[in-house]
């Protein structure tokens, strides 16, 4: 993918109103010179998270949060880098430029343009055939039945395939070739339409921008007997990466940090209908790495949600112990036979304090599939095997326990092969050296000008923290900035502002930093080097008078 110039970046940055993008996810209010109001990342009932809109940095006091202006859309869009670029210049209406690629490359990249146009002109012929004309009465028939509302049928954007070539003539006479149209994976070999009469749901990428489509049969006569059909794979669709409806769940999922997985289109309109808005679809039960990928951007909390049946299967319990190896903590929502969760929607609240421990539910599905006491028990034994302890861990346990009547001895057997040997991790605020580190470093960020006086004449040797080394390289123009310096960084900022640090506390908190640097050399040469212990004892001296001079200036 070619990459955006530089300067084009620093140009949607600079067009955009941070405070405008920010109040998309949370009310602010002016606090001096700053904005502020209750943070999009955590749920809180005091206002934590603050915003500098002259340098674009937002920081959340609670849950420690921050980054630049590009950060916080990565973060509350589920985006990277250059998307999230994309997304600014769109809403800005800032023309990109990008790097001079070689013509291979700005050829699959205009390509690609040329595709998801071509895809989105098709969603909204689809869109227009079900809901504009008398053809689609029947299609609008089986919504209703289905309960879903026409508001949330047209939010996901639902369509209806007339058949025949009626796609194809209108895709050609905007321009569009008959390779393009078999590249989108619009039409057959044939030329017709490759969802023929059929409820189409169009299929997006984070961003919204629709990759290929999902297809349900409307009628017993339909060629094609699978219920469902998608968009054959190709140069966009890729199933395994979709999260179906993500780009409209992902602002609050990031909210409310969690996501509700389900198998399928419907089940996320029945749901999202009844308020449910952090519910997505994983297209089928098998849960990918590309699509716990795109969820862990926003949340590493899970409800999956399958039907009886699917939450049994072997590739569904795969996915799942993909989620927990990657770190999610996963929890399984239970379903009656038969029931899918469209069905349960009026009652999904209920059902949502009833989910269990991913561990419980893998227990539970194991012995299920065990035809003797014993199977059982080795079954439970290997799926817990090499996971350390934890509360889930424990729940499983106790499941395995009562359901197989094991003993004290053989409930051993599915004891930890290792406990964890784990510190205690205090929230105590930092110690004074890493304190006075940092404080000298944002009070030189909310002042460029002291960079030159009370930044450049140390070294990294005066930093112990490596973060504050890079932070020292960054502040002096010597190093790029990556997603921990920019974090770093907003943290500064609101410290500075916080704490009202300005030139006077900088020269005070250098000084003190040049006090430690020569206090530990005096320390490590212990005399042994008289000439340089009294060169380090002068300078001391000096340093001591400079900050009495300092201290008396601030008085």
């Amino acid at each position: 993918m070619a990459l955006i110039k530089k300067t084009s970046i620093e140009e949607v940055v600079a067009a955009a109103d941070m405070v405008d993008v920010v109040q998309g996810r949370t009310q602010l209010r002016k606090a001096g010179a700053r904005w502020v109001g209750l943070c999009p990342f955590h749920s809180e009932k005091t206002p934590s998270f603050g915003i500098n809109p002259v340098e674009k940095l937002f920081y959340c006091h609670g849950c420690h949060k921050g980054g630049d202006l590009i950060t916080f859309v990565r973060e509350t869009e589920g985006l990277d880098f250059a998307q999230a670029v994309e997304w600014l210049a769109d809403r800005t209406g800032t023309q990109l430029e990008y790097e001079e690629t070689s013509p291979a490359q700005e050829a699959r990249r205009k390509r690609r343009d040329r595709l998801e146009s071509l895809l989105e002109d098709a969603a909204s012929f689809y869109s227009r055939y079900l809901w504009d004309t008398a053809a689609g009465e029947s299609a609008r028939g089986y919504l209703a039945e289905r309960g879903l509302t026409e508001e949330v049928s047209r939010d996901f954007r639902l369509g209806l395939s007339p058949g025949g070539d009626r796609l194809a003539v209108k895709a050609r006479e905007k321009g569009y070739t008959q390779e393009e149209l078999l590249a989108a994976g619009l039409v057959n070999r044939r030329g017709n339409d490759y969802f023929a009469g059929r409820l189409v749901f169009p299929l997006s990428n984070a961003r919204g921008r629709v990759l290929g489509f999902g297809a349900r049969r409307l009628h017993e006569d339909d060629p094609i007997k699978a219920k469902y059909v998608n968009s054959p794979e190709g140069e966009l669709f890729r199933k395994s990466r979709i999260v179906y409806g993500l780009h409209r769940a992902r602002a609050a999922i990031a909210k409310q940090d969690e996501a509700v997985v389900v198998e399928g289109y419907t089940d996320v309109l029945a749901l999202q209908q009844r308020g449910r808005n952090t519910v997505v679809a994983s297209m089928g039960t098998a849960l990918t790495e590309e699509q716990l990928k795109e969820l862990g951007h926003l949340t590493k909390r899970l409800f999956l949600c399958f039907d009886a049946d699917a939450a049994g299967e072997a590739a569904t319990l795969r996915g799942m112990d993909l989620a927990a190896a990657r770190g999610f903590q996963v929890r399984v929502v239970p379903l009656p036979a038969g029931v899918d969760p469209a069905d349960a929607a009026d009652s999904f609240d209920e059902l949502l304090t009833e989910a269990v421990g991913y561990l419980r539910h893998r227990a539970e599905a194991e012995i299920k599939q065990g035809d003797s006491r014993q199977e059982q028990f080795l079954r439970v034994q290997e799926a817990l095997a090499g996971l350390p302890d934890s509360p889930d861990r424990e729940e499983a346990v106790r499941y395995a326990a009562d359901k197989l009547g094991l003993s004290p001895d053989m409930q051993a057997g599915l004891a930890p092969r290792a406990q964890r040997k784990t510190g205690v991790v205090s929230d105590r605020v930092l110690e004074g050296g890493d304190r006075l580190e940092k404080r000298l470093l944002a009070a030189v960020a909310a002042d460029p000008e002291l960079v030159e006086h009370y930044l450049a004449p140390l070294d990294e040797r005066h930093f112990d923290d490596p973060l504050h080394q890079r932070l020292r390289a960054y502040l002096c123009g010597d190093a790029e900035p990556d997603d921990e310096l920019l974090q770093a960084r907003a943290e500064l900022d609101a410290i500075a502002e916080t704490e009202h640090l300005d030139a006077d506390a900088a020269k005070e908190l250098f000084l003190r930093l040049e006090e430690r640097m020569v206090r530990r050399e005096l320390a490590r040469l212990e005399g042994e080097d008289l000439a340089r212990t009294v060169e380090l004892q002068t300078l001391l001296t000096k340093i001591r008078e400079a900050q009495q001079e300092a201290s008396g200036t601030a008085r």
